[in-house]
């Protein structure tokens, strides 16, 4: 099983619908998905039409050291084959308080997905914006780490933000999980769109994603309908880049070039 934290210390930059996506994709593919959301502010269950206000089978009793059935209890379907999702809860907004100086609490998430580890190929982690004990627990428990940065430039402060969060886990730990930051909501026509892109490019050249998301209201278009953009009909230019996100990833192609040797793309 793979475990994958979609991370940002910024909201709206599009994390939900990374998770989505990337998800839909996979489980169209043949793989089983589960989706984790662990911000309180519940945007991935609310995008499935499930309720963020259900105290119980939510991602906060993953912390209450639950029994592989416990979990497997709380997966929902989400209507589309392969792909389910354990829902968030406004519980997960007590967690800090509640249990953040607990011993071993930032492995909850790893203890208990590693309880199901032969039920799913890839589990796919929906972080909060705040560095806390969700977002420890995210770090903890992954494999690899998806950082959707919005092409905007309020958006690279956040982001800057994250990478040092990571360096530090790095320094402190010794090691850290590998990053991909993927541009998104990028609008190409803009100025400002076609600068911060060009910035991100220049300051993480071994760590970025060679391609970008970009804005596309066929993306919405699938929020509102509650299935994810794999599910939609009409061609989308945002669900290819994330086919092709991917496939890049599968293929080792997935970053910018690196200048040692022009054309080579450099794994994260």
């Amino acid at each position: 099983m793979q475990i994958w934290g979609v991370v940002n210390q910024k909201g709206g930059v599009g994390k939900t619908t990374t998770t989505v996506a990337l998800g839909g994709i996979m489980a169209k593919q043949g793989k089983r998905v589960l989706m984790l959301d662990l911000d309180p502010q519940g945007s991935l269950t609310r995008y499935f039409g499930l309720s963020a206000d259900e105290s119980r089978n939510t991602t906060a009793s993953l912390f209450d050291e639950p029994s592989a059935l416990d979990i497997i209890n709380s997966v929902r379907p989400t209507g589309e084959p392969d792909l389910s999702l354990i829902p968030g809860s406004a519980a997960l907004s007590a967690l800090e308080r509640k249990k953040a100086t607990t011993s071993g609490m930032g492995m909850a998430i790893q203890r208990a997905l590693g309880l199901i580890a032969n039920e799913f190929d890839v589990v796919l982690l929906d972080s909060p914006p705040v560095l806390g004990l969700l977002m420890v627990n995210v770090l903890a428990a992954s494999d690899r780490l998806i950082l959707p940065s919005q092409t905007e430039p309020l958006a690279l402060e956040g982001l800057e933000r994250m990478v040092r969060t990571l360096e530090m886990v790095k320094k402190s730990r010794g090691t850290a999980p590998p990053y991909l930051i993927v541009p998104t909501l990028h609008d190409k026509r803009t100025r400002a769109g076609k600068d911060c892109l060009a910035e991100l490019r220049e300051r993480y050249p071994h760590s970025l994603w060679r391609g970008a998301v970009p804005v596309d209201t066929l993306l919405r278009e699938a929020s509102r309908q509650q299935i994810s953009p794999a599910q939609i009909g009409d061609p989308s230019r945002g669900l290819d880049a994330y086919t092709q996100l991917l496939a890049d990833i599968d293929a080792g192609t997935e970053c910018a070039q690196t200048p040692e040797k022009p054309g080579a793309w450099m794994a994260v």
